[in-house]
């Protein structure tokens, strides 16, 4: 077989073809290596990384319930006189249930006027009159002493059966040292997260080195046993239970050496 042989541009010698054939192997290397540093740099740079949690389960030590009533009158003077009339009672009521005066607050009175529709006998729309005036309260019990309030918040059958419009809402509770808890959760969750980077370490025969970054996830405070699907994004704050879970989560990063 015949050796063909390459041909020379006219006018480029031999070493200038040997000069270009240098630099372009020296260009490759270097793309080359600056794809391993980069590739290096990337692959080093998340280093160890985990996520420690920690809960804990607490009871309320604060109640505040809440209930309303409402009256009516043909009048504002007339309403007036009912509502007053219902507040103290109610009040007094309270007051023999052990509730006491620093423990209540009565809001001021809202007032709205009522109007009745009249329609003709074909259903039309007539016109709106004036039907008296309706008038509303609430109050406000705030106690430590959450079992005397739970029992009151239960049983209001008396103020109804004296004829009174007494609504009564669900007690919410809450607890006055939720910060030390909170501090303390922090603590553990920080220290479980630092223990599953030793492990790492251990397992993978890497050093730990500086801590690059460390994040605290929301808290998340819910009914004791009701499981994790009252989790939030954005935190979960339970007020309706009177035994509460907390839990949060620390991410730990260090630099891996």
């Amino acid at each position: 077989m015949e050796e063909k042989k390459m041909t020379l541009p006219k006018g480029m010698s031999a070493i200038a073809v040997a000069v270009i054939a240098a630099v372009a192997a020296i260009i490759c290397v270097s793309i080359l290596t600056g794809g391993v540093v980069s590739y290096k740099t990337h692959s080093g740079g998340d280093g160890l990384t985990a996520t420690g949690s920690a809960s804990c389960d607490f009871e309320s030590d604060l109640i505040v319930w809440r209930g309303s009533f409402s009256a009516h009158g043909e009048t504002t003077k007339e309403a007036y006189e009912v509502i007053k009339n219902d507040a103290e009672m109610v009040r007094q009521y309270l007051l023999d249930n052990g509730v006491t005066e620093t423990e209540l607050v009565f809001s001021s009175v809202d007032i709205s006027q009522r109007f009745r529709t009249e329609y003709d006998e074909n259903g039309n729309y007539v016109r709106d009159y004036p039907d008296g005036y309706d008038l509303y309260q609430s109050l406000t019990v705030t106690s430590t002493d959450i079992d005397k309030v739970e029992l009151v918040s239960r049983d209001i059958t008396k103020l109804i059966e004296s004829g009174i419009e007494f609504a009564s809402y669900s007690p919410e509770y809450y607890c006055t040292t939720l910060d030390e808890v909170k501090l303390d959760l922090i603590e553990k969750a920080t220290d479980n997260a630092r223990q599953r980077i030793d492990i790492l370490v251990e397992g993978t025969g890497c050093k730990r080195g500086a801590l690059l970054t460390a994040s605290l996830g929301v808290f998340q405070i819910t009914a004791t046993n009701s499981g994790s699907k009252e989790y939030s994004y954005d935190g979960a704050f339970d007020t309706q239970s009177r035994y509460k879970t907390a839990t949060v989560t620390v991410r730990l990063n260090y630099a891996s050496e």
